[in-house]
């Protein structure tokens, strides 16, 4: 059976199983273009002329040359009806860029230079990153949320540096928006000694730090009240500055090495957090089926001696009940052995479904305030993270993104490296056949404008070749990343000194 056909079938049990209701300082970096820009497909991208002149313009206005100033305002505007212009005229209408910020953007004129550089290579849209790492984008003074600030010295207590890339991108003609970590809550996060409970646990006691040895990616248990409440928390803060829209990444759990990356068996989901436990053995609708649950759970398997038990105990229920079992199922005929069988089975995809569900319902959670602000939200996506694997295993990532909500801009990262554009284009038709009627399918992908990035992974202009194909049904595509387009300079700004 092919794999696509075999997730079909699996994904079917699962419903039928579980239906639940579930040093940059005052002398700029010169701007790199790539060579021969125009034939490399950049369409939309200022000529090196440009780019150099408005470059020099910044340069002099920083210096404190008023004239400078306002002849590099006017080049900013001329720059941004072009910009817009030539989006309209060119697929695809929204080209994206997604951009990691540093204490050192907020010297003068160096978030200037990198949203000009967005600008010159074409981009429309750029994608602010607000939570990574256990570190949030938000002022010192005013950062009510469970992680500490990216800009933590005293000098830059008050400074936002989000708010002030939303203003000078949206300056730019730039499409703003903020990008999120979800269920990857960061190492400091983890460290918390009054946030243990909120982790995701395997049936081991594993959490994510144990099970990606030397990783600081901590991910939370999705039921759990207090996590929920902590990015409740962030939310508020980031829709606050009005970015044009949020966009959430990590909605799953983290990827195993070796063995790991797949699950098999109970033990190995990450439902064994407090919270999650409880909202697992919640999901039964009678005694019978609470005890099974719990059993199942703990044990890892169930056993006949374990029915025997549960009759004796229950004598007038006549079937242990879950949601999205319907009683009578197993047969009035079927021997102890048979129904072993048939529960056991069943209540593997009750667990798979129900880790699948904390995803959905956490991303639900944290997208449903975005959406009330009448702001614009996505989630982002592997469109291998929802697979089966084997006879019972699935991807350990546990991301089903063909549940999420179709009020949500899809972003899958189409990062497959095959040394061509084919895999990538296969991985973008497959998401737009699973999408429900109307969701805006908005790839991502990863590379540099005119060669090779770690290998085999091509170029960007043939990557977006390889697209074309699916223009008509796309009509937003990203890149991954400024620091891999201007990879130089994103280092200096990582590690300038202030």
């Amino acid at each position: 059976m092919q794999a696509s056909s075999r997730w079909s079938v699996r994904w079917q049990r699962l419903r039928q199983s579980a239906a639940l209701t579930l040093g940059v300082s005052l002398t700029l970096p010169a701007f790199v273009l790539p060579p021969a820009q125009a034939q490399l497909g950049m369409s939309c991208a200022r000529t090196a002329e440009e780019v150099q002149a408005k470059s020099d313009l910044l340069r002099a206005m920083v210096a404190g040359d008023r004239k400078a100033q306002r002849r590099y305002e006017e080049r900013i505007k001329d720059h941004l009806k072009l910009l817009d212009d030539c989006r309209r005229k060119n697929w695809p209408e929204k080209q994206a860029l997604w951009l990691r910020l540093y204490p050192c953007d907020a010297k003068p004129g160096v978030l200037e230079q990198v949203l000009d550089q967005a600008v010159n290579m074409g981009y429309n849209q750029v994608y602010v990153e607000v939570f990574f790492d256990g570190r949030v984008l938000l002022p010192q003074s005013s950062n009510p949320t469970a992680w500490p600030s990216v800009l933590n010295q005293p000098d830059q207590a008050n400074t936002d540096l989000f708010k002030l890339a939303l203003d000078k991108g949206r300056e730019r003609g730039l499409e703003m928006y903020a990008w999120m970590y979800t269920m990857n809550f960061g190492g400091t996060y983890g460290q918390r000694g009054d946030r243990k409970d909120t982790l995701a646990r395997n049936g081991r006691g594993q959490t994510s730090l144990d099970l990606v040895p030397g990783s600081t990616q901590t991910f939370i248990d999705p039921y759990n009240r207090l996590a929920i409440r902590d990015y409740s928390v962030l939310m508020q803060e980031v829709i606050k500055r009005r970015p044009d829209g949020v966009l959430f990444d990590y909605v799953r759990y983290p990827r195993g090495s070796g063995s790991a990356s797949v699950v098999g068996d109970v033990k190995d989901l990450l439902v064994y957090g407090t919270a999650s436990q409880q909202a697992l053995i919640k999901r039964a609708t009678n005694a019978k089926g609470q005890e099974l649950i719990r059993r199942f759970v703990q044990k890892g398997h169930i056993g006949i001696g374990d029915l025997k038990e549960l009759n004796k105990k229950y004598p007038r229920e006549q079937e242990p009940l879950w949601q999205g079992r319907i009683s009578g199922t197993l047969g009035k005929s079927a021997s102890l052995d048979q129904q072993q069988q048939t529960l056991q089975q069943e209540l593997w995809f009750l667990s798979v479904a129900h880790a699948y569900q904390g995803v959905v319902d956490f991303l639900d959670m944290a997208a449903r305030p975005v959406q009330q602000a009448g702001l614009s939200s996505g989630a982002v996506f592997f469109p291998g993270g929802n697979k089966a694997v084997g006879q019972r295993g699935f991807d350990s990532r546990m991301q089903p993104w063909d549940r999420f909500s179709p009020s949500l801009q899809w972003h899958p990262m189409a990062y497959a490296a095959c040394g061509s554009a084919n895999c990538i284009l296969e991985e973008v038709r497959d998401v737009i056949n699973s999408a429900p009627p109307g969701v805006k399918v908005q790839p991502a992908l990863a590379g540099a404008w005119g060669r090779s990035a770690y290998g085999n992974r091509p170029s960007l202009e043939q990557q977006m070749a390889g697209l074309r194909p699916l223009s008509s049904s796309i009509t937003t595509v990203s890149h991954f990343a400024y620091s891999w387009q201007q990879p130089q300079n994103d280092t200096n700004r990582k590690s300038c000194r202030l």
